[in-house]
């Protein structure tokens, strides 16, 4: 079954709101992956072409060299689907269609391009591949407040924030039921401060990069909370919260949000990067607009006690 094409792919186009004031217009979008055909109102396939002539990249190039030059030029909106699609399509299919094993591969590939300094930490691997986005739940607050109050007693003045992110962090979008903890310490390599104390609460280091580190529950347990260690001050940290905060307070881009959280969870129910990759261009749209929000109501990262 082909995955559909995600509507409201495009912020921009599906809220209406910066196409004059920027010169958007439909064909324009540079949304990676499926996302960006939503705009143009073709196939994936057809949206994917577009771009590699706009990068001037030929179709019949070396799939992991075409996707590097497309990301040269596109920077994060290139995304693991856009690699999945040229590989495939050397072959009559579309990405989805590659087994889960040469996606899983496909994957490791371009892990340490996306996260700079990517690696995963041996004996982390969870089988529990599936994945479902599911209504709102409005217990989620507590669950946070559980363990934000359980890794405080772990990390004591480690942590100079902790703040519940993510989708469950947004009244009324649906999500994974999964509670995202972002964790923020002054010196983000000193991980003798932080990793122990955090695997001791009951969550393990996935994996690390140059900009967080990742722990998700031990083998074995619910997968119930991912944790987020950022470093204080960071782009990460800060981009972060404003994504949350814009979302909580424009309910027109939470609902087309959700809309493309839904198709994607559908698409990509095999392959959780797959599901976070299709949602590149919708987020880098909203967090256009929420820098544009930011500097119009002066916000910034509030500096309030843990």
């Amino acid at each position: 079954m082909r995955p559909a094409v995600f509507r409201d792919a495009c912020l921009a186009c599906a809220l209406g709101r910066r196409n004059q004031a920027q010169g958007h217009r439909p064909g324009t979008c540079r949304a990676g992956g499926i996302l960006g055909a939503m705009c143009a109102g073709g196939s994936s396939l057809d949206s994917l072409d577009a771009r590699l002539a706009a990068a001037k990249v030929e179709p019949s190039s070396e799939p992991h060299d075409a996707w590097q030059r497309l990301r040269e030029a596109e920077g994060r909106r290139t995304t693991i689907i856009d690699l999945y699609e040229l590989v495939a399509r050397q072959r009559g299919l579309a990405g989805h269609q590659l087994s889960r094993a040469e996606r899983a591969e496909l994957t490791d590939s371009v892990m340490p391009v996306i996260w700079p300094g990517f690696a995963r930490t041996e004996g982390s691997e969870r089988h529990d591949l599936r994945l479902e986005v599911v209504a709102y739940d409005p217990s989620w607050p507590d669950r946070y407040q559980w363990w934000r109050d359980h890794l405080t007693g772990q990390l004591e003045d480690t942590a100079l924030r902790i703040e519940h992110v993510g989708s469950t962090a947004v009244p009324g979008l649906p999500a994974k039921p999964v509670i995202d903890v972002q964790i923020s310490v002054a010196d983000l390599e000193d991980e003798s401060r932080y990793v122990a104390q955090i695997e001791q609460a009951g969550v393990q280091l996935r994996s690390r990069d140059v900009l967080h580190r990742f722990f998700r529950p031990f083998a074995g347990q619910p997968r119930d909370v991912h944790v987020h260690v950022c470093q204080a001050g960071s782009d990460w940290e800060r981009e972060h919260l404003l994504f949350r905060d814009y979302l909580r307070r424009h309910s027109d881009a939470r609902d087309a949000y959700a809309r493309v959280k839904e198709e994607a969870a559908q698409a990509w129910s095999d392959d959780r990067i797959a599901y976070t990759e299709a949602k590149s261009g919708v987020i880098l749209d909203l967090l256009d607009a929420a820098e544009a929000w930011a500097t119009a109501n002066s916000w910034t990262v509030a500096h309030r006690p843990r």
